[in-house]
């Protein structure tokens, strides 16, 4: 269990270039790679960094002026009581994530995924879309907090959660607020939600991560069966909402497997058979793959 683990190590008995080279070597050796990702895996894709409420609101001038931290601002109660400013925000974000190319590093973990014989499954908490933009199999991901590019109900009046496929908000940003028309459900015809678990959320719909996270539990299963060695890379996953780490963690300890945490601040790890890499995203996956 993860309370048996050892409290937090600071790896001092291998150097920066050793830990790259045993990282490339695991990578090379294990038989099915899972990739668990936080909000620092897009950051090398130009994407915003919500790390306090300065980095927020670097990203948003806007919500700046009202004086909101990400955390006030993504609650699914603006949907009630500023309904534009809600849909200002998360179509902002619809629209940028669409518009973003995911940095060669998501590509480079893909390719480690692709030859081995247990392959990849990814898990994030990042609502971007960008390992499906990557190429990743779609039924090979978990979004434990769900995605903007999913929408919801509202109320919810129903279960049913559908793709947003190509419908677009646009935002007038002078005063930031979205225009109409306003997504609506499909069913009832109220407002619509983007499929995201929000901070204070008891109406987020989470079907389709529960089916996510029921296929990575049957791929974990098969991989167990088979007696495949697996490797876990967490890139970005930061400690102030801990849900990926505690879930690498957890991987590594349940099936015997190395953990390898590509982070440049949040770098520390918590068992002496563990790798941390501190670097970004893109630079540590790249410093690996080219050794292996």
């Amino acid at each position: 269990m993860l309370d048996e683990i050892p409290v937090n190590y600071e790896p001092d008995n291998l150097s920066y270039d050793e830990s790259i080279a045993q990282a490339a070597r695991v990578l090379r050796e294990c038989d099915a790679l899972v990739v668990t990702a936080g909000a620092g895996m897009g950051v090398d894709s130009g994407l915003p960094d919500f790390r306090g409420n300065q980095g927020f609101w670097k990203a948003y001038p806007p919500i700046a002026k009202l004086g909101l931290s990400f955390y006030e601002m993504a609650s699914p109660e603006w949907f009630v009581r500023d309904p534009r400013l809600a849909w200002a925000f998360y179509g902002h974000r619809i629209n940028l994530y669409r518009k973003t190319i995911p940095h060669k590093g998501f590509l480079q973990l893909l390719e480690i995924g692709k030859s081995k014989k247990g392959g990849c499954f990814v898990f994030t908490s990042n609502v971007d879309g960008q390992f499906q933009k990557a190429g990743y199999d779609e039924n090979r991901i978990e979004e434990c907090h769900g995605s903007v590019h999913f929408f919801q109900c509202i109320q919810p009046c129903g279960d049913d959660i559908w793709d947003a496929g190509m419908i677009e908000v646009q935002i007038d940003e002078d005063v930031f607020q979205a225009l109409d028309p306003l997504p609506e459900c499909e069913n009832c015809g109220s407002l619509a939600r983007p499929n995201v678990l929000m901070f204070g959320d008891w109406s987020w719909n989470e079907n389709r991560t529960d089916e996510q996270h029921r296929r990575l539990s049957e791929w974990l299963r098969i991989i167990q069966g088979k007696g495949l060695k697996i490797a876990i890379v967490e890139v970005g996953a930061g400690t102030a909402i801990s849900t990926v780490r505690n879930t690498s963690e957890n991987l590594a300890a349940r099936y015997n497997g190395t953990l390898i945490r590509i982070n440049p601040r949040d770098y520390m790890v918590r068992n002496e058979g563990y790798l941390s890499i501190p670097l970004g995203g893109a630079e540590g996956i790249n410093r690996i793959f080219e050794l292996i």
